[in-house]
């Protein structure tokens, strides 16, 4: 590994404090604005994988950190945000070149996971036991929470830096020890942020170790390992299915963040702005490409404002620049590799097949040579049911569908395996809170208003458990009742 300031880098698998050579060879890792390699990737095998856990097991045995003063766990937490923020130019210029990170998405993937560790280190000094209020109990009921062990971290290549410091953060702050593993798409995000715990902090050898393998065998056990307490995992609702079961044959622990189809509803009495169409078309369709599970990619539109809402988001849609991430005008970098591109290709072929007409996109764009782009896309005259608006796209594709009443809107938005998001706008906020409080999802806004620091997670093949905040870290800890006597 060189010495110098750039990220982007050629690095080793990282156990136990050292960097490894990989003992299964290399990969290639692309740029997919250019598809020319920045770097390789060391391509961890079954036995190294192992070692990684090994390593975080003995970590935790020790209690080098599991038992170390919560001040000192916070202290190591807020070395590491101070790194993240002091390197955030190195660490945007990784994310354009390995996914594709534009200017007007730094915050989402650069800046906002630095606080996210500063917030984990506050959340590493909440009291971890207090009496509890027990019925029929004769003495003093308390309530203690302790780290589970070993977590395996298994992250997907969307927002690959933001998710490994999301999970890094809770699971430290929790006590425990970690196996992080990216998705081979972008290992250098996790690789890099090792480097920065390696330089820039205190947390003890074990703690984190990171593996970049490709093979599934060797992803395979993380989830299969005894020595492993928990697993957490971000992606596909598919391999979210694969990983749940094999954690089951030793009764792990598992947060599962998985896929979604998110539904935003307009009432008739939405104030249709300029800046409401704008967000609309981010929050549904150009938001990393459209490659984010939290994506509204369902737009309920009742058939009074429907084609002028659609005429307004067709016009946005052609006008979006889309092209290299280094360039601060582009507004929607590209997908992640050509087989993902080919899918999402896939997808509005079949929806046009279908029935569904194409406003606007709907193929690669002119003049980008190079590169895994695909235009902004807005589908209309899909049905509820049809493939478009039940499965999961995970590119800028956002289809449109009509309602007539408020009981109609709810029926398609609950019509999904899926329950992530959502969003409802409207001018009579009590009737817009009534629908979300109807809609079986995790997280739903009400006229832009973000939830704010509270639990992330899904209903139904959305996943199982929470992330973020207090609950967040408590899904990293197990709890323990001890009956005092009186």
């Amino acid at each position: 590994m060189t010495t110098d300031s750039s990220l982007v880098d050629s690095y080793g698998v990282y156990i136990d404090g050292r960097w490894v050579e990989s003992e299964s060879g290399r990969y290639d890792v692309v740029n997919p604005a250019t598809e020319r390699v920045i770097a390789s990737a060391p391509d961890a095998g079954v036995a190294q994988v192992e070692r990684a856990i090994a390593a975080a097991r003995a970590a935790f045995d020790s209690g080098s950190w599991s038992a170390a003063n919560p001040a000192e766990r916070s202290r190591c937490l807020q070395q590491l945000s101070d790194a993240l923020l002091a390197r955030g130019d190195d660490i945007y210029a990784l994310a354009q070149a390995e996914w594709g990170c534009t200017a007007n998405e730094r915050l989402i993937h650069v800046d906002g996971p630095a606080f996210m560790i500063g917030h984990a280190a506050e959340l590493a000094l909440e009291p971890a036991e207090a009496p509890m209020d027990a019925w029929g109990a004769a003495g003093t009921t308390l309530l203690r929470y302790e780290p589970l062990g070993v977590v395996a971290a298994m992250t997907p290549w969307n927002f690959p830096h933001t998710l490994n410091v999301m999970k890094l953060g809770a699971a430290l702050a929790a006590g425990n020890t970690l196996v992080l593993k990216p998705s081979p798409l972008t290992p250098l995000a996790g690789l890099a942020l090792a480097r920065l715990i390696d330089e820039e902090t205190d947390i003890p050898p074990g703690v984190v170790n990171v593996v970049t393998p490709s093979a599934i065998e060797a992803s395979r056990a993380l989830t299969l390992d005894p020595r492993v307490d928990m697993v957490s995992f971000t992606g596909s609702s598919a391999v979210g299915r694969d990983v749940m079961a094999a954690a089951a044959t030793s009764m792990k622990r598992i947060l599962l963040e998985c896929g979604g189809k998110s539904a935003t509803i307009l009432l008739d009495d939405v104030d249709l702005t300029d800046e409401l169409f704008e967000r609309l078309l981010f929050e549904g369709c150009t938001m990393h490409a459209g490659q984010a599970c939290i994506l509204n990619s369902r737009l309920l539109v009742p058939d009074a404002l429907h084609d002028d809402v659609v005429d307004r988001l067709a016009e946005l849609a052609r006008n979006v620049t889309v092209g290299d991430p280094t360039d601060e005008a582009t507004v929607m970098g590209p997908l992640i590799s050509r087989q993902h591109l080919e899918r999402v290709e896939g997808f509005v072929e079949r929806a046009e097949s279908d029935g569904a007409t194409i406003v606007a996109g709907g193929g690669r764009p002119n003049g980008l040579d190079h590169g895994f782009y695909f235009e902004p896309t807005v589908l209309t005259d899909a049905s509820p049911a049809s493939f478009i608006a039940q499965e999961e796209v995970f590119g800028p594709v956002l289809t449109v569908l009509r309602y007539h009443n408020d009981d109609e809107a709810v029926g398609i938005a609950n019509d999904s395996v899926y329950g992530l998001g959502g969003a409802v706008w409207g001018t009579d906020i009590d009737r817009a809170v009534g629908l979300a409080r109807r809609i079986r999802t995790g997280q739903i806004s009400i006229n832009g208003t973000i939830p704010g620091d509270a639990p992330f997670g899904g209903f139904k093949q959305s996943g199982i458990g929470r992330e973020g905040g207090l609950m967040g870290l408590r899904a990293y800890m197990e709890p323990k009742a001890i009956g005092v006597p009186a």
